[in-house]
């Protein structure tokens, strides 16, 4: 997308080719694999993040700008389908159970991230901002003062956020 906004077009082609593989994924789980509306729904999204790049902020991760726009498609579809999603309650954990393709994106990015940063403080940072343990859980578990584990959280996201501010150059 940085490349894109830059002037390079093949690179804006490129990008709206990979996003077009995450997006039929999306609405197919959304939808129903064999749905017709699916491409339509991509082709839509894809336009949109055309149209609408120059709104893309660089300092914010794209994915989520992405995924932002095609669930604002869906929903649109939604409304002007009339189409209500309902699922029996024995079936209601499958909703919950498998993994979207926008959350393997975000999770293949939260992994590069997080392997930057030495395992201890890697370590840390999940249990801290990802599971929900407290700074007192996370101490207890690690071994470590409060006092550190709240540095190296601390200067473990600042790391990480220099690493994203640097991708995004």
């Amino acid at each position: 997308m940085l490349r894109g906004l830059a002037g390079e077009a093949k690179a804006h082609g490129e990008m709206l080719t990979a996003m077009s593989r995450y997006l039929r994924g999306y609405f197919g789980k959304r939808l129903g694999a064999g749905a017709a509306d699916v491409e339509d729904l991509v082709q839509d999204t894809l336009l949109a993040i055309h149209l609408k790049r120059e709104t893309y902020d660089p300092a914010q991760p794209f994915t989520p700008w992405a995924y932002m726009l095609a669930r604002y498609k869906l929903l649109d579809h939604f409304r002007r389908t009339g189409t209500r999603k309902s699922v029996p309650i024995e079936e209601a954990g499958a909703l919950f159970a498998a993994e979207t393709a926008e959350e393997g994106v975000v999770r293949r990015d939260l992994g590069k991230l997080l392997s930057v940063l030495p395992p201890r403080q890697s370590q840390l940072l999940q249990d801290v901002k990802i599971t929900g343990l407290s700074m007192e859980e996370a101490a207890a578990k690690s071994g470590m003062s409060v006092s550190a584990v709240k540095v190296s959280v601390h200067r473990g996201l600042k790391i990480m956020a220099r690493k994203v501010r640097d991708e995004d150059r």
